[in-house]
Formats: structure tokens, sequence, C-alpha cells
């Protein structure tokens, strides 16, 4: 989430002060009067995170700017577990690397379970990467690109979806079954653990369809009733690895989230409930849904084209569009150190627009006194937005079927989800795996030099947060 941005100071906190990996900027020590020690302690401790934050800053931004390969960032982990140790979590200052968990000799043979909790700097990168979105100017036009479809010109058509053929079905399961014989865990398989000759360049079709076409794609026939539970989640990750770069889902380190009824509790995200979800984008650019299992009724996928809601705004209310290019604060919901967060919606740049929307979110903010109040133009934004997001005109909803995969681009859609009722049978009831997966890609020099800006803007934001929130402590 956008919140594991926000984590407190710790040895893998955004704002560490631990020794930078090879090839990038290390962070600076603290000054000599912080050091020493001021007279008035508020004034050394406000002095300390500033400083400590803008050390990061730099080197993040620096980093980001240079190109600094996103892979490394991402892929450096460790599985939690009662083998993890401080002594070899950290084998050298600034360096994470896998570490398996030692399997018994009665163990059955077979990948772990993605159980495991990955490095706060992972889930940062990806979220990063997310957010950094370049930014030039606000459109004065409708944006006319394959992203802007409507859902009513979409129900009459099959093109967005793909059926496997059953030399690929047979590809992916031997695939599978190749790389379970491994005994690899699952976070230390990668894509050549998994080959797809075959169906590799399709992948890559799906891929240049989500990023620079409509912004989705939904794969049909995966051998889901074929395979094991656990050459699913091989296959899933792989697929993800062929795509681009699968990464956490949460400060907690899911790697791959089960989607099911789990009310157990009143902290129970809402996506693990049977409740309907508000149209929302998640902090990845692209999510994957693979449905395993179907609920009884409802529970229908339901995606809008978010650059056709901003084209519809500019129709209907273009004085209201400047504001989905200023910021609203974000509820982090209680992950990661500060209560809530500043970030713009909207992005455009080199014809592109991108969007990030969780209005549910922007509200709750409201509850927090030092969050500013919304104004009645703001609050008729946000119910226009989503308005226009839930209307059949432009929603297209999706029934997912065991073995489908959806997957879409959080920069150009919005997803939500009906409500739905559960088969009374637990092995009957409606599963859904998903995934978040990055797609690094080369940009020019001038967008890569906007993104490193917006970086920059964006991780001094939350260095003045997490010092206001240390502050008022």
């Amino acid at each position: 989430m956008v919140s594991s941005l926000l984590a407190p100071t710790s040895s893998a906190g955004l704002f560490s002060t631990q020794a930078a990996p090879s090839g990038s900027v290390a962070a600076v020590p603290p000054p000599p009067a912080v050091a020493a020690g001021l007279e008035d302690p508020q004034a050394a401790q406000t002095s300390a995170i500033t400083m400590t934050a803008l050390a990061r800053i730099f080197r993040l931004t620096i980093a980001f700017i240079t190109r600094e390969t996103l892979q490394p960032v991402v892929t450096r982990y460790y599985v939690a577990g009662p083998h993890v140790t401080a002594a070899n979590r950290y084998p050298s200052r600034g360096t994470c690397v896998t570490i398996p968990a030692p399997v018994p000799a009665s163990a059955k043979c077979r990948p772990d379970r993605p159980r495991g909790r990955l490095m706060y700097k992972s889930l940062r990168a990806q979220t990063l990467h997310y957010l950094a979105r370049p930014h030039e100017r606000i459109p004065q036009a409708p944006i006319d690109r394959p992203a802007a479809w409507r859902g009513e010109d979409l129900r009459q058509r099959s093109d967005w979806m793909i059926t496997l053929s059953p030399t690929e079905i047979t590809e992916i399961q031997s695939a599978a079954q190749r790389a379970e014989a491994l005994c690899k865990p699952l976070t230390a398989l990668g894509r050549n653990d998994l080959p797809l000759p075959t169906l590799s360049p399709r992948i890559a079709q799906w891929r240049d369809h989500i990023r620079h076409g409509r912004g989705f794609v939904l794969i049909r026939g995966l051998p889901v009733d074929t395979l094991s539970e656990a050459q699913i989640e091989i296959v899933y990750w792989g697929l993800g690895h062929h795509l681009g770069i699968p990464g956490a889902q949460n400060p907690q380190g899911d790697l791959l989230g089960h989607v099911r009824d789990q009310r157990s509790g009143d902290d129970v995200r809402y996506y693990r409930t049977n409740k309907a979800l508000a149209p929302h984008c998640d902090a990845a650019d692209v999510v994957g849904l693979l449905c395993l299992k179907k609920a009884r009724s409802g529970g229908l996928s339901r995606i809008a084209s978010s650059v056709a809601v901003f084209n519809e705004l500019l129709r209907r209310r273009p004085e209201l569009v400047p504001r989905l290019f200023q910021p609203f604060w974000f509820d982090t919901k209680g992950d990661g150190g500060i209560p809530a967060f500043p970030i713009e919606p909207c992005r455009y740049a080199a014809g592109e627009l991108r969007s990030f929307w969780l209005s549910d979110y922007f509200r709750s903010a409201q509850n927090m006194p030092h969050v500013p109040r919304l104004s009645p133009e703001e609050r008729e934004l946000l119910d226009l937005y989503d308005t226009l997001a839930g209307d059949p005109a432009f929603y297209l909803d999706m029934d997912l079927e065991p073995g489908d995969l959806q997957l879409i681009s959080n920069h150009t859609i919005v997803h939500a989800r009906t409500g739905f009722e559960d088969w009374p049978e637990p092995e009957q009831r409606r599963h859904l795996l998903r995934l978040w997966i990055t797609l690094p890609e080369a940009e020019a020099a001038k967008i890569r030099w906007l993104r490193g800006l917006s970086l920059a803007r964006l991780t001094a934001t939350a260095a003045r947060e997490l010092v206001r929130t240390k502050l008022a402590r």
C-alpha cells in the first residue's frame, strides 16, 4: 500500500541511515550538532529526523534519475521465520538476500507457501515506481488513446478475452512439474525456473495490451483443476516473472494474496469479506486476479477506464478537473507510521494519464484532526468520479470462472467488485489469488527526469509528514 512508504525509521525503513547497496548513493551521517546534542531536545530530535530523511531522499532521487535497476531492489528479500536471526538477516550492511527456511527431512519436497515477509525496501520500491508518475501539464482536451474505452462498447466484443491453446496448457503443466521438482522456496523461483518458450511471445503481447492498449486482458483456460495448490502458486508466480517483477502487497509481506471471505474480526480488510468494493486502484503497476473458485452468486469483477472517466469529467465539469491534479489526503489505515498522506489522483505526461483512485480512503482521512476539510466542490468531485466509474455506460463486468486470469493496469483502470453470496461448504467457497506486478521499462530521458522529480517531491512529503507525526507523539 501507499502507507508502506511511511513506516517509522528502522534498519529497513524508508528513511533508514543503513548503508546503501553497491552502486547507489550512501546516506550521510547525522550532523555534528545533532551528534553532540543540542540544548533543546525537541530541536535536536527535529534536526536528526529531518537530516536523516533528506539524506534518504537524496539517495533515492539520484538512484532513480540515474536509472538504478529496479530488479535488484525488488528481488532482494528474506523469508521470515524462526531461522531468520539478527546475525543472518543482514549478512552485510545494506544487502538483503534470500534465506530459505530449512526443510525437515520428513517434510514433503515442495516449495514453501508464499507466507514469507518481503523486505520493506522491496515493497517501497514497487510503490515508489507506481506513484512516482511523471507530470507535465493538465490536459485541456479529451485523451484519445486505446485506454479510453467505455464498457458499453466492449460488451459486444470478445477481443479482450484470450483463450489458451491445448499446446500452451500442456506447456504450463509440464513447466509446473519441473519447477516443483527443483524444491526451491516459491520466492526463490524466477522466470528461468518456469520456461515457457511457446507461451512467452503471447505473454509479451499481454504486457503490451496492458501497458499501451486498453489496460487489461482476461486469460482463460489456466489448468487450475489439474494442478495441485502448490503447482498453481508456482505457475502464477512464474507468470508474474514473465510479465515483470512480482512484489509484496502490504507491509506484512503477502506475495500471493488469498482473496476469500475471512470475516473473523473488525480489522479484516474489505477485500477479504463478501461486501461490494468501490472503484479503486492498488499501489502497483499491474494487479492480477486468478480465479480458483467462484461464488454461489455475485462477486463480479467490475472494471472501468479511468481515462474515459476523466474525459467525461472534462466534458461535464471542466472547472473541477484541475483539482484532480492537486493532493488529496489519503488514510493509511494504521499502516506504516503516519495516519495520512497527501497524494495527487492524476498525473499527465507524454500524452498519458496515470491515475490513483481510492476515494473511500480520501474520505476517511477527514476523520483526522490535522487533515484539511474537503470543500463542497471537492466532495462533489469525489462523488461524481465514483458515480461515473459505477455507470453501466463506463464499466465492464467479468464473471470470472475457475482458470480465468484477469490482468489490469492500475494506471488506467479502476476496479471494483459486487457483493456476493458464498457456498456453505468451505471447500466450494469463492477463492481468488491476487498478484501485484511492477513493469519496469525503458523511458525517454525527459520522462525519466520528470519521474525523478515526482519521486523527490513524494519522498520529501513523506519526510515532512514523518517529522510532524514523530513530534506529535
